[in-house]
């Protein structure tokens, strides 16, 4: 601070000092200073305040100033929205006749300045949405007079202070919402009896408020938003008697229990919100009572019960949100409320027919009742009212798509109507819905052609038509719009070539047109998709070479090109060198040092021209001479008997080698049965035709003898499934604990030499670590075989991420770190411990099992190796499940690759654990690549709001460095990405605790 400040700041001091009766400028003049001082300590980029000049005597004619017209003092200083930074510092003191303070929508960072409660006076004070942190003064509300307090949307964080709430006898509305406060809300609460607003939304609030705050009891409340916290218990009966309650926002917390009884005893009510908890039985019919309700959701939680048919008598509803709940039933005829806007009963098990009631309901704008089991068609009339959405999917609805008329022409933008049993043609006009963005029509059977007027929706963005039974050509101009980013024409049974329009498509970044009957040649203006990041073409007849400039695609992440007709080199740039097989496999010949197949280039055979061929009368004497002479420098030619007779003679010394080959396999699969029989008491052949085999135990004190494996598969029970085969759960011995894992692998017609077998197993269970699941043994058969493992009790990451159950709590921050930091000395052990190096080829969640400590355990790894050979076809479906995690170099499976493809599926897995979500995922409009997200969010400064709300508090200062350690470990370029070892450094070198950091 300059002399000039402290110059100030000693006046000021100076002059509080003195008291000078009837001085009425001195009284002024302090004003004046105090509002400079506050100027001193803040940023004013825009120059907003250059009218607060510190030689006038009142500042009464300064902006953004209010004055009373009788004392002439400064009753309100307003500066929102004024890009304003800094620290709000001293000085506002000395404004002791300050009623309202407002310096929301700026750029404050800091804490709140306690001197703050100095102003005896203040009555409205409004912080919000700067970045303040810190925690909150608990003298804040001391002065007594505050009436209107709004803190919300800045950083501030820890408990709120019990003393905070003291002296709030005239608080009238309090927001807190949109911070990082902590802890259970303060009984004190109880004390602002006057409270008519208060929203603490989207904080990490915790615990019952019924018992520890009060809330409830705050009977001059209006509106009330608790939501987005952790907040836990029921909903208690007698909460509902709030006579002036008009808004209640529960939705996003933990509560649990049925919904109160008493509902109904609001009349004011016209929002109920309690979305996203946990609450069960049935919906009251107190409900019924409330008629002034004008926004009702309870989804997300596990009501049960039919739906309720009293719910026509709720006359002012116009949202009604029911969705993700167990209800049943059928809907009543009268659900077709003319108040109505927003109906939404998607996941429940709701049967029948759709009212034909809903016909006449001209203000609804959005229906959604996907996801139940309605019959029965689509009722007439439906595509005539001025809807915005209509998803109908996942239904069991029949008949054809009712014709559009009207005003849903100028308003439809959404229309799902996948997963049904639609038939007949796709009505006429369909290309008139001027608004259409996302149109689903896939897993039907309309078993008709792909109209054309498709082509006529301008603004179409996203066009789902897979397993539609539909036939004929894909039209040319499909792409007219120039905006479809997604385009799915899988599983149908088109025909004829891709349309050389395609190349319109310049926002496409997914297109698939997989399991078709296309042919002809991959269109050159594919290469004009300059966003596509996904491209489907497998299982068709497509032919020819794969243009050379697919190669300059850069956004392009996978390429499946398998099992057609293609043949010649791959594109020497992008994706395609390191393609891998299972995307090549399958053609007639394409260029790879992955495929075995013969290399078929399309081009001309040069022609060969011998010069003996046709000599001259003169020359032929002395050829004959020639030949006679020396018969070796002339091009030996065969007749056809010849070459008939090499090829025999080729194929009898082909069988001869194969029979020895047999006959050698044969001893070495007799030998490996034989000393089977030895390591166990007994053994048996299965009824279904099993060799004899034999349990092979890596652990002497494992030596249990199992007569029949079959037994094993069949007494106990599935537990999981994946590429490499089926695990099960099965108790061996008499003792209870002796439980193992058993994963029946995928084999093929191919057997694999037993030794070989034997071989690359023993080799992985030499293998211990805390941090890998252990191989404790194998059976060999040629037609069974099996892993033993140890059982893990606790599940795999992803159903802990992914398919976690309602009674389960989420991850907390420091289980997913410990979850990264085990994973990651699993794969540095696997990597750095053993040469060559093991390589994992697929790391994913389900990969990554929990014990009952949620410790994790590293499975499936090394297996690739084996499964490969067993059954090549493996590869294929392995990168399939594992979209996303693959490191884009697409090489894993060769033996070219090193274990940076292992990190990059690591650094994936950062990201998703972090920010619980998947790697990929395809919105209605879009295609969101987890990695790339979270880059664009990094690089705008606001990469936190990635983080998952889920796993409640955590230290930024551990959050951040993690998901920077993600995006390096995902570099596009292999050597950029670090060793599994130094992951393992950086990820302890992070946890290293510093007195600040949360646990």
């Amino acid at each position: 601070m300059g002399l000039f400040h402290l110059f100030i700041f000693a006046f000021i001091s100076f002059a509080s000092l003195i008291t000078i009766n009837g001085d009425e400028s001195l009284n002024l003049n302090e004003e004046v200073l105090g509002l400079i001082v506050f100027k001193s300590s803040l940023t004013d980029p825009l120059s907003h305040l250059s009218s607060w000049n510190q030689d006038d005597e009142n500042p009464c004619s300064w902006k953004f100033v209010t004055c009373s017209p009788v004392t002439r003092k400064v009753t309100g200083l307003s500066l929102d929205g004024l890009n304003l930074s800094g620290k709000i510092g001293r000085g506002l003191e000395k404004l002791q006749s300050l009623k309202i303070l407002s310096l929301a929508n700026n750029n404050f960072t800091g804490y709140i300045n306690p001197d703050l409660s100095l102003l005896t006076k203040l009555e409205r004070l409004n912080l919000s949405g700067n970045g303040l942190s810190d925690r909150i003064p608990g003298s804040l509300l001391n002065p007594g007079t505050i009436k209107f307090l709004d803190l919300s949307r800045n950083f501030i964080s820890g408990p709120v202070p019990e003393q905070f709430f003291m002296n709030c006898l005239s608080l009238r509305s309090l927001s807190l919402s949109s911070n990082n406060l902590e802890g259970p809300i303060p009984s004190s609460l109880s004390n602002c009896t006057s409270l008519n607003h208060l929203s603490l939304s989207n904080n990490r609030f915790s615990g019952n408020p019924e018992f520890e705050s009060g809330i409830w009891s705050l009977n001059r409340i209006r509106t009330l938003d608790l939501s987005h916290n952790s907040l836990s218990g029921s909903i208690p009966n007698g909460v509902m008697a709030l006579h002036d309650l008009k808004e209640l926002s529960l939705q996003g917390n933990q509560f649990s229990g049925s919904l109160p009884s008493d509902l109904g005893l609001c009349p004011h009510l016209n929002t109920l919100d309690l979305s996203n908890n946990l609450l069960t039985d049935s919906i009251p019919k107190s409900i019924r009572a409330l008629s002034s309700l004008s926004y009702l959701n309870l989804a997300n939680n596990m009501l049960t019960g039919d739906f309720p048919e009293w719910i026509g008598s709720l006359t002012s509803l116009e949202y009604l949100e029911l969705s993700g709940n167990s209800l049943t039933g059928i809907l009543p005829e009268y659900i077709a409320l003319t108040s109505l806007k927003y109906l939404s009963l998607s996941d429940n098990k709701l049967t029948g027919n759709i009212p034909m009631s809903l016909v006449s309901s001209g203000a609804l704008s959005t229906i959604s009742l996907s996801g139940n089991k309605f019959n029965g068609s689509i009722p007439d009339g439906l595509f005539g009212l001025g809807f915005d959405k209509i998803d109908l999917s996942r239904n069991e609805l029949t008949g054809s798509i009712p014709p559009g008329s009207g005003k849903i022409f100028e308003s439809l933008q959404t229309l799902d109507l996948s997963g049904n049993r639609l038939t007949g043609d796709i009505p006429v006009g369909i290309g008139l819905y001027s608004k259409l963005r996302y149109l689903n029509l896939s897993w039907n059977s309309f078993e008709t052609t792909m109209p054309l007027e498709l082509g006529n929706l301008k603004n179409l963005m996203v066009l789902d038509l897979r397993s539609g039974a539909f036939q004929g050509s894909v039209p040319n101009n499909i792409c007219d719009s120039g905006r479809i980013g997604i385009l799915q024409l899988d599983l149908n049974s088109f025909t004829g070539s891709i349309p050389y329009g395609i190349g319109n498509c310049s926002s496409l970044y997914l297109l698939s047109m997989s399991h078709n009957n296309l042919n002809g040649t991959i269109p050159r203006s594919m290469s004009q998709l300059k966003k596509l990041k996904i491209l489907k073409l497998e299982n068709n007849q497509l032919t020819g070479e794969i243009p050379p400039e697919l190669g300059d695609l850069e956004n392009l992440l996978s390429v499946n090109i398998s099992h057609n007709r293609l043949q010649g080199r791959l594109p020497s740039a992008g994706i395609f060198p390191s393609l891998s097989a299972s995307s090549l496999e399958g053609n007639l010949g394409i260029c790879s040092p992955l495929l075995h197949e013969p290399c078929k280039l399309n081009v001309p055979k040069p022609l060969y021209l011998d010069p003996f061929a046709y000599p001259n009368q003169n020359e032929r004497h002395r050829q004959h001479q020639t030949d006679q002479s020396s018969n070796y420098y002339k091009p030996h030619r065969f007749g056809v008997s010849s070459i008939i007779a090499i090829l025999a003679a080729i194929a009898i010394l082909i069988g001869v080698l194969v029979v020895i080959l047999l006959n050698i396999s044969a001893r070495r699969r007799l030998a490996f049965v034989g000393n089977s029989l030895e390591s166990c008491s007994s053994s048996t052949r299965s009824g279904s035709g099993l060799s004899m085999g034999k349990f092979v135990w890596f652990d002497a004190k494992d030596n249990y003898c199992i007569v029949n494996p079959e037994s094993l598969l069949e007494n106990g029970h599935e537990i999981g499934s994946g590429v490499f085969g089926t695990v099960y759960k099965a108790s061996i011995g008499r003792d209870e604990d002796d439980v193992i894992a058993i994963k029946s692998l995928v084999v093929s017609n191919m057997t694999p030499y037993p030794d070989d077998f034997d071989r690359e197993v023993s080799v992985l269970g030499k293998l211990k670590h805390p941090n890998l699941v252990t191989l404790k043994g194998y059976y060999w058969t040629s037609k069974l075989q099996l892993l033993v493992t140890d059982f893990v009790p606790n599940g795999s990451l992803h159903t802990k991420l992914h398919e976690r159950s309602s009674s389960d709590p989420p991850l907390s921050w420091r289980n997913r770190f410990k979850i990264l930091l085990g994973t990651a000395k699993g794969l540095a052990y696997l990597h750095h411990s053993f040469r060559p190096p093991i390589m994992h080829y697929n790391i994913k969640p389900n990969n990554i099992l929990l014990d009952e400590n949620l410790n994790p355990k590293v499975s499936d790894f090394g297996l690739a190796r084996v499964i490969s050979r067993l059954d090549k076809h493996v590869m294929k479906s392995r990168f399939e499940s594992a979209l996303g995690y693959v490191a884009p170099e697409l090489a894993c499976q060769s033996l070219r690759v090193n274990e940076k493809c292992d990190v990059y599926g690591f650094g994936v897995l950062i990201l998703e654990i972090v920010t619980g979500r998947r790697p990929i995922e395809y919105g209605e409009d879009n295609v969101l690549i987890l990695n790339e997200q979270v880059k664009i969010m990094l690089e705008e400064g606001n990469v936190l709001e990635c983080v998952d709300e889920s796993m409640g508090e955590y230290g930024e200062d551990e959050v951040l460095p993690v998901l920077k350690l993600g995006l390096v470990c995902t570099s596009q370029i292999p050597s950029s990405r670090p060793s599994m070892a130094e992951v393992v450094q950086i990820l302890q070198v992070i946890k290293t605790p510093v007195p600040h950091r949360m646990s």
